[in-house]
């Protein structure tokens, strides 16, 4: 009558799969402080009455540890983009796609479907409470009664070691001016700062340690001539007469607590410029006269005098304010997102503008050209994955890189109709290229192409027949303002736990040892060359766990 398993954390589950379709999971191991999670597979047969009361229930020593949410699926109308089948996608036909993770509802019973495959997400937080050992942990599909239907176990064994911190800077754009509109209230309303602070949480959480911090509204997919929602952190106050400028930071020192507050340790400062050329300025907003305007925006150059008056003005106060407050060190600057080479000169030019009051800060962007690197225009280099053999070739220290809706083929990426094995693969590949930092731009980006409207990520996951679904957003916004997880944001904080765990597993043997015993499982460790099935990930993980439990024996 019933089908279940446990299998791995690098499935996805269609409604359309059998439960025979999948390895099943019996052991594993982690470290002490790891967050790791298996899947409760189910399938109802035809004979199944319909009712909602089954219950799901962890047993064993770990149990306490575990949270359990059901895996949901979404519709995706743009699997991939033409000709990008690279033979390392599930599918790439429009239909629903396994992604959503939602609290188990009905008093904690889960529903069964006739002749359809669901999927319960159990997640462990160890948090280092956990001893060294092996725990058999049993997995129970029951009857409201009690009465046990199903009945699966795996062996969880506990390494006695714990991964090292973070030490890569991670960045998946915060987008405020969406939250406002999902949730239809105000910017900077109470609600709006409590929602806020939740989904930097979940941010956090799952290792985004540095924040898109919203000084003037983001200048990032904005149709020309268009605008987003107002989010603007910074007060602005111009005289009219004499065009200076001063300024009020009681917002951004609030947004610095509530960073504080969750774990957030570094501020990703808006871009200075618009996107694609910096050719324009952000959208400003200020006091002139006592009356609160648009002050600059697309019909403004970029390096005119102006702006340039402007933008001085302001630098120059934030950095003393920030100074003031011991945070300056935190910053990381951009000018412009995505500059072509056809945009070389308009870049330079922008960033000329700034570039002795920025001196001795980190200034980045997310670009492809090496030219931008070579004449020194941009000394912290971000290039896509697809893109980045030349900057490695040429020894870029602290190199970034970032990935978005065009790097579909051959490379790791976190689209829906990828693998998740596919999306955790990127660890192995930072740790051999000792990748600095990552950049993602779709937390939870939840507007059609050039910001023109608002969707409903539950309905679009494409930005209306824009990009492929999971470029946009790896959270959704749920019911009572809490961010809801997708389960590609949690394949890629296992990859960055991967990274942590061949770090420590470095202190033990040297790091050309862990490369090699990588490359024995996964082949030649290039970013274009991603493993195929989940059990290569499985093998991968395994011996950089025997590695260091052999090493503190």
């Amino acid at each position: 009558m019933f089908k279940t398993a446990l299998i791995s954390s690098l499935e996805k589950c269609f409604i359309d799969q059998r439960v025979e379709d999948f390895r099943p999971l019996s052991a594993l191991s982690v470290l002490q402080n790891e967050r790791f999670s298996v899947q409760f597979i189910h399938r109802g047969e035809r004979e199944v009455p319909v009712r909602l009361m089954y219950l799901v229930r962890v047993d064993g020593a770990l149990a306490p540890y575990a949270t359990l949410r059901t895996v949901e699926s979404v519709p995706v109308s743009i699997p991939t983009a033409p000709d990008c089948d690279d033979g390392n996608y599930l599918r790439t036909e429009p239909g629903l796609y396994p992604d959503l993770l939602q609290p188990i509802h009905y008093g904690g019973a889960i529903s069964i479907m006739r002749e359809a495959l669901h999927s319960v997400w159990i997640e462990f937080d160890l948090n280092g409470q956990v001893a060294p050992g092996t725990y058999p942990t049993t997995v129970t599909l029951c009857e409201g009664n009690g009465n046990v239907v199903r009945e699966e176990r795996v062996d969880v064994t506990v390494i006695g070691a714990t991964l090292p911190a973070q030490t890569m800077r991670l960045t998946q754009w915060f987008h405020c001016d969406c939250l406002a509109n999902y949730y239809r209230i105000p910017a900077w309303s109470e609600e709006h700062w409590r929602i806020v602070e939740n989904f930097a949480a979940t941010a956090r959480k799952n290792g985004i340690n540095l924040l898109l911090t919203p000084v003037f509204t983001p200048a990032l997919d904005t149709a020309p001539g268009g605008e987003r929602t107002t989010v603007q952190l910074v007060d602005v106050y111009k005289d009219g007469d004499t065009s200076t400028y001063t300024f009020g930071f009681d917002r951004l020192d609030r947004w610095i607590e509530m960073c504080d507050r969750v774990g957030i340790e570094y501020l990703e400062i808006a871009h200075l410029f618009t996107q694609w050329g910096a050719e324009h300025a952000p959208k400003v907003m200020g006091y002139e006269g006592g009356v609160y305007k648009k002050l600059f925006g697309w019909e403004t150059e970029a390096t005119g005098d102006a702006y340039r008056t402007f933008l001085r003005a302001f630098l120059s106060a934030f950095l003393a304010h920030m100074k003031a407050r011991g945070d300056d060190q935190r910053c990381y600057f951009h000018i412009s997102d995505e500059p072509q080479e056809s945009q070389l000169e308009s870049y330079k030019a922008a960033k000329a503008v700034v570039a002795d009051l920025l001196e001795g800060y980190p200034v980045m962007d997310a670009l492809s050209n090496f030219e931008f690197f070579r004449q020194g225009i941009v000394p912290m280099p971000i290039p896509s994955n697809d893109h980045i053999e030349p900057f490695i070739e040429a020894g870029v220290e602290g190199l970034w890189t970032y990935y978005c809706c065009g790097q579909l083929k051959g490379v790791s990426n976190r689209m829906m109709a990828m693998p998740l094995w596919r999306t955790r693969s990127i660890g192995y590949q930072f740790y051999k290229y000792d990748i600095a930092g990552f950049l993602q731009w779709g937390y939870n980006f939840y507007n059609t192409c050039g910001s023109i409207d608002p969707i409903n990520p539950y309905l679009d996951a494409c930005g209306e027949y824009w990009v492929p679904g999971g470029d946009t957003y790896s959270v959704y916004p749920g019911p009572d303002g809490e961010a809801l997880e997708s389960i590609r944001i949690l394949a890629f904080y296992e990859a960055l736990q991967d990274v942590r765990a061949m770090k420590l597993a470095e202190q033990f043997y040297g790091k050309d040892a862990v490369v090699a015993a990588l490359e024995e499982i996964v082949g030649e460790i290039r970013f274009d060359r991603c493993a195929t099935d989940a059990d290569t990930i499985l093998r991968m993980r395994e011996k950089i766990n025997q590695m260091i439990a052999e090493a503190i024996r």
